[in-house]
């Protein structure tokens, strides 16, 4: 071997080096070795295992052969057709028959100049593939990887090392020990490698960890959560795919997919924060359960007291037909204010200022209370209830906004925190505000502006909680494209008050995403579940509104997008005709 050669492998080899601690694809990674590996001996062929998890056998990673153009495993998208090589017998012995088995096992280099001669290892599966491909198998350098813990966790074996005439010759004594150098680099690479991907496992076990706990506290927001990204990851490859038009300059690198992905999985994790019971809020007085049931039996008591009444006027002389006709008016009355006060909670209407004028008349009736109201309850129910009270008998509204229905935040809201964090959404003044008339005239809906901000403050519970975790520098976009999906494009969105062109691409996407999961949903309590071409009509005046990205949304019709989530995910009967050329001149604008 020349001098000349030798500098040029060790120029090899540290150029190799260098490749080997900068790859992260694991695929790349095991092609770098075993090109490496033949380019150095410019051996014909050769193959790279990795020990199985169990470590009793060695799994085919790359096969490379130049005579024979073979070429699998690896990133050439071909699958190798062989089963592990196992390590050991039926009986539990070492497999040390096989060369690259015993090199496993043992832990040593092994150099044969022809396989053919060998007397220590079984060639004659190597010579029955010789006989039917008409290939001469001959010299063999077999060279374990070693971690830096001296373990081995795979084996790199190279075939037939060439003179300069082609001709095979054996692996020399002097290109070992490179080799060697090579496999023990390839080692820490492939170590450092498996470490990074158990990571990424470990991060993602971690996520589908969070979305069960948030399924399990409210099973549509995990079916919400495992949707979205669907949607947000197809629409941003749609525009990823764009040669022309607004996208034909995005793209994204692997490791931009790879934050997406974690984005999207993580968009709404704040919502651990959020009570259920505010979240699936169905009617006006619903807290853990629906107040409604106090009010009935308010009114129940109004009716038996005006019975009772009714029954000591009669025996006290007054004329039997006169006052049960006034009780029968009375009980109707009732019966009908009750009905009323009972469709204001269910919010299936628009509060007018007439019907709100109704409920405050309604709310002048007054009853007696004879019992304490303080025994039983909580303590933390008890704390808001500081101010003395007049003990029963006390006569009370029918309904009423009382101190105690105002409950204060667990804690001083660090309006600084949320400044530097760019939040332009504060929270109210209290908490909860669970008066029943100021519920009951909720003009829209059945959330209170209090209740709206819990909700709300999922996305900013998100966003802090994620910038609290320690991204690396190929990660940090995650809080950003995570907490940018209920921002609107014209700045009116929540919580930073962001405009179109300060969001990414992925997160216009996902607020779209997010947006078209919620309104065909069919597992929402609180409401039904939206038909395609309602929602998609609902998403056109948003984009009329400003409100969602307009090129997205284009691109979400003119790719198909809608269509294919429609048939994997939407209930049969929610999937109608779409004529979407109504909607892109919309787009378009």
């Amino acid at each position: 071997m020349s001098e000349a050669d030798n500098q040029q492998r060790y120029r090899t080899l540290i150029d190799l080096g260098i490749a080997l601690s900068a790859e992260r694809n694991h695929d790349r990674l095991m092609e770098l070795i075993l090109k490496g590996a033949k380019s150095m001996t410019n051996a014909d062929g050769g193959t790279l295992y990795t020990m199985t998890e169990d470590r009793n056998a060695l799994r085919f990673e790359i096969m490379l052969n130049d005579t024979l153009k073979v070429a699998m495993g690896g990133t050439t998208s071909n699958p190798i057709p062989f089963y592990p090589l196992k390590l050991y017998g039926e009986d539990g012995s070492p497999n040390h028959k096989n060369v690259s088995s015993y090199c496993a096992l043992e832990g040593k280099t092994v150099n044969i100049a022809d396989a053919y001669n060998a007397e220590h290892f079984d060639f004659s599966g190597t010579k029955a593939f010789d006989s039917k491909t008409g290939y001469r198998s001959k010299s063999f350098l077999t060279v374990p990887l070693k971690n830096r813990d001296g373990i081995v966790i795979g084996v790199l074996q190279l075939i037939n090392a060439r003179a300069e005439d082609e001709s095979v010759i054996e692996f020399s004594s002097e290109i070992s020990p490179l080799i060697e150098a090579l496999a023990s680099q390839a080692a820490v690479a492939m170590d450092n490698s498996n470490l990074i991907q158990a990571q990424k496992r470990l991060f993602q076990a971690f996520i589908k960890l969070l979305a069960g706990a948030i399924d399990a506290k409210s099973p549509y927001t995990g079916g919400h959560c495992n949707r979205v990204p669907v949607i947000t990851e197809m629409l941003t490859r749609a525009a990823f795919e764009q040669t022309e038009g607004p996208f034909a300059d995005f793209s994204l690198t692997e490791d931009e997919w790879y934050e997406l992905q974690i984005a999207s999985d993580l968009h709404d994790c704040g919502k651990v924060t959020t009570p259920e019971y505010v979240v699936d809020k169905a009617t006006k007085l619903e807290t853990i359960y629906n107040r409604i049931h106090e009010i009935r039996m308010r009114f129940e008591v109004l009716k038996r007291d005006a019975t009772i009444q009714c029954q000591e006027k009669i025996l006290a002389g007054g004329d039997p037909d006169l006052l049960k006709a006034d009780l029968q008016a009375l009980h109707q009355t009732l019966d009908e204010e009750f009905t009323f006060v009972a469709e204001c909670n269910v919010g299936g209407e628009f509060m007018a200022p007439e019907k709100v004028e109704r409920l405050n008349k309604i709310a002048d009736r007054t009853w007696v209370r004879t019992l304490d109201d303080r025994l039983g309850i909580s303590n933390d129910e008890a704390r808001f209830r500081t101010e003395p009270e007049p003990p029963p008998p006390v006569v009370e509204h029918l309904l009423a906004d009382k101190k105690w229905h105002l409950v204060p935040h667990e804690k001083p809201i660090d309006t600084e925190k949320y400044v530097a964090e760019g939040i332009k959404v504060f929270p109210p003044e209290y908490r909860f505000n669970r008066g029943e008339l100021y519920n009951l005239s909720i003009s829209r809906g059945t959330l209170t502006n209090e209740d709206r901000f819990l909700i709300n403050d999922h996305i900013i519970q998100s966003i802090m909680m994620l910038r609290s975790l320690p991204f690396p520098k190929s990660l940090a976009r995650i809080p950003e494209i995570a907490g940018g999906h209920h921002e609107k494009m014209d700045g009116t969105g929540y919580p930073k008050r962001l405009k179109r062109e300060e969001m990414s691409v992925p997160a216009r996407a996902m607020a779209i995403a997010d947006i078209f999961e919620a309104l065909t949903a069919a597992d929402r309590p609180y409401k039904k579940p939206k038909k395609l071409s309602e929602a998609i009509k609902i998403l056109s005046f948003m984009v009329k509104d400003q409100h969602v990205d307009p090129d997205l949304f284009q691109l979400f019709l003119t790719s198909g997008i809608w269509k294919r989530y429609a048939d994997e995910y939407l209930m049969p009967e929610q999937v109608d005709e779409v004529d979407i050329s109504v909607y892109l001149p919309k787009a378009a604008e």
